[in-house]
C-alpha cells in the first residue's frame, strides 16, 4: 500500500488531465465531474476515505493530478496548502504576509477566492496581497501585488486558466477591471477596465471554443475576446450583486441575476424622517443602527467612508439592482455590441439563488436556494420541470451544487449534505449531517467527493 501511494505521487506530480477539478467548480466552472463510482451518501460513518484538518477559509478545494489545494488565513498569514488527494497527507504550506488588513463584511474572509492549478503549479489570489504562484512542490514562481480594492463585502471572484493565460475578474465599487497574465511568468498580457459593470463576486467562464470570456457584473453580462480583452458584446442586467458563475450550454450563455423590479429602499427624504434624529440632512452610522434589518451593512452605503450617508450615496444603492432579473438564457453565439432584450431566449423569475451558481447536467438546469428549495428547468426553453425541497436540509446555502455519475451533491451552510438522483424529476436519495459549517463548493474527481468544512477536508468515496 505504501509503495502504491509513493508511486502515484511520483508519476502524478506533474500531470493534469481534462478530468482534473483544477479551478472553481471544475472544468469551465460547470460543476460537472467525470467518471463513475461516486458515493450515493456523504456519511461520516460509512464512506469517509480520509479526513484532514485545515484552517478556516471559504475557498473551495481543487484537484490537479493527485494533489488537492486550498487557501486559508491565520491572522496576517495568507496560506496556500497542498494535500495528497489520495491519502489526505499534508504535503506543504506556503505563506505570504498580507499587505493590508481591509475591513470587509463579516460573511467574507481573506481566503474566499478559490485557487487554480495546472501542470506548472498553483495560483492563489488574496485580496489583501494579490496573485501568488507556486510550483507543485511549493517553490516560489512569481507574485503580482494587486489592490487595494474598494469592496465593502470583500472579493470572491476566483482566477481561471485559459489557454496560456490566467485571468482574474476584479470588480469593485469603482475601478472594476479584468486582467490577464502569462501563466508562466506572471507578466500582464492585457488589462480591461469595466466602467458601469457594477460590483460582482462572480467567476468568469469560457465561451466560443475558449476564444471568449463570459463575465457577469451587477449591471451587465458581457463577453470579452480572450486574446485581447476587448469587449465583444454586453447585455444590460439588474442584480443585487452578481455571484453565480455563468454557464455555457451549447451556443447559449445561462446566468442568474437576482434583482428587484421596485426600489427596495425608501426615498432619501422618507429615510431622513425615520432615522435623521439630529436633523442635519444626513444619516450617521449611529442613526443607521435603527435600520435593524440592514444595520450591519452601513459600509456599503457610506461610499466615501465619512461615517455619514448623503442623498447621492443613498440613491445610488437604492437603484442598485433595478431592472430585469431572473434566470436568463442569452443566444450569444453571433452577438456583437449591445445585446437587445430580443436576444434573451427565456427568463425564469422564481426560486432564484442568490449565492449558489446554477448547474446544467444531462440537459437539465438546476437551481438551489435558501430553504433547501431545488428547481429543475429545461435549459433550452426555461420550462419548469420540477420544484421542491430537501426537507431535512433547510437553512442558508453558500455552496453551489455539483454533479457526477447520475448524482447531484448539495450542501447547506449548516453542513447538511443532500444527495439527489439527477433528472428532470430529481429525487432526494438522502441527507447527512457533516457536523459543522460549510461555505465551500465540493470538488469531484475519480469517483471521490471532496468537501471542505469549517475545520477540515473530507474525502468521500466507496468503502476503503
Amino acid at each position: 500500500m505504501r509503495f502504491c501511494l509513493a508511486l502515484s505521487v511520483a508519476i502524478g506530480i506533474s500531470i493534469t488531465s481534462a478530468a482534473d477539478w483544477n479551478r472553481f467548480r471544475g472544468p469551465n466552472g460547470a460543476g460537472v465531474g467525470a467518471g463513475t463510482g461516486y458515493p450515493s451518501e456523504l456519511s461520516l460513518s460509512k464512506n469517509v476515505l480520509w479526513k484532514a484538518a485545515a484552517p478556516f477559509g471559504q475557498s473551495s478545494p481543487i484537484i490537479a493530478g493527485n494533489r488537492l489545494f486550498v487557501t486559508a488565513s491565520e491572522g496576517d498569514n495568507l496560506l496556500t496548502i497542498c494535500f495528497d488527494a489520495r491519502s489526505g497527507a499534508k504535503l506543504w504550506t506556503r505563506t505570504v504576509k498580507r499587505e493590508r488588513n481591509t475591513k470587509t463584511f463579516k460573511a467574507n474572509d481573506s481566503a474566499s477566492p478559490t485557487p487554480a492549478a495546472d501542470e506548472n503549479g498553483v495560483y492563489s489570489f488574496f485580496a489583501d496581497y494579490g496573485l501568488v504562484a507556486y510550483t507543485l512542490d511549493g517553490k516560489d514562481r512569481w507574485t503580482l501585488k494587486l489592490g487595494p480594492f474598494k469592496n465593502f463585502y470583500g472579493m470572491a471572484s476566483s482566477p481561471i486558466l485559459a489557454g496560456d493565460l490566467i485571468v482574474l475578474q476584479c470588480d469593485q465599487n469603482a475601478g472594476s477591471y479584468l486582467v490577464a497574465l502569462d501563466r508562466k511568468t506572471g507578466q500582464q498580457r492585457w488589462k480591461t477596465q469595466r466602467p458601469g459593470a457594477g460590483i460582482s463576486w462572480s467567476t468568469p467562464a469560457l465561451f466560443a471554443n475558449g476564444k471568449e470570456l463570459i463575465v457577469l457584473g451587477t449591471s451587465e453580462l458581457s463577453s470579452y475576446y480572450l486574446a485581447t480583452g476587448e469587449r465583444r458584446w454586453w447585455l444590460p442586467v439588474g442584480s443585487m450583486g452578481a455571484m453565480g458563475t455563468p454557464l455555457v450550454y451549447r451556443d447559449t450563455v445561462l446566468s442568474v441575476t437576482a434583482g428587484t423590479s421596485d426600489p427596495w429602499l425608501d426615498p432619501f427624504q422618507t429615510a431622513l424622517s425615520k432615522y435623521d434624529k439630529d436633523k442635519d440632512g444626513l444619516i450617521s452610522h449611529q442613526e443607521f443602527l435603527a435600520f435593524k434589518d440592514f444595520a450591519e451593512h452601513f459600509g456599503w452605503l457610506d461610499a466615501n467612508e465619512d461615517e455619514k450617508i448623503d442623498a447621492k450615496e443613498w440613491d445610488y444603492v437604492r437603484m442598485y439592482g433595478m431592472g430585469e432579473f431572473g434566470a436568463i438564457s442569452v443566444a450569444a453565439a453571433d452577438a456583437k455590441g449591445k445585446v437587445e432584450p430580443s436576444a434573451v431566449r427565456w427568463r425564469f423569475k422564481k426560486n432564484l439563488p442568490y449565492i449558489p451558481s446554477g448547474l446544467v447536467y444531462n440537459d437539465v438546469y438546476y437551481m438551489v436556494r435558501d430553504g433547501g428549495i431545488i428547481t429543475s428547468l429545461d435549459p433550452a426553453t426555461g420550462a419548469l420541470l420540477k420544484e421542491g425541497r430537501s426537507k431535512e436540509a433547510l437553512g442558508e446555502y453558500y455552496s453551489s451544487p455539483v454533479a457526477a455519475d447520475g448524482k447531484i451533491y448539495v450542501i447547506n451552510g449548516d453542513g447538511k449534505a443532500s444527495v439527489l438522483k439527477a433528472g428532470a424529476q430529481w429525487e432526494v436519495l438522502g441527507v447527512h449531517d457533516l457536523g459543522e459549517e460549510v461555505r465551500a463548493t465540493p470538488a469531484l474527481d475519480a469517483g471521490r467527493v471532496f468537501v471542505r468544512t469549517k475545520s477540515a477536508i473530507y474525502c468521500f468515496g466507496g468503502k476503503s
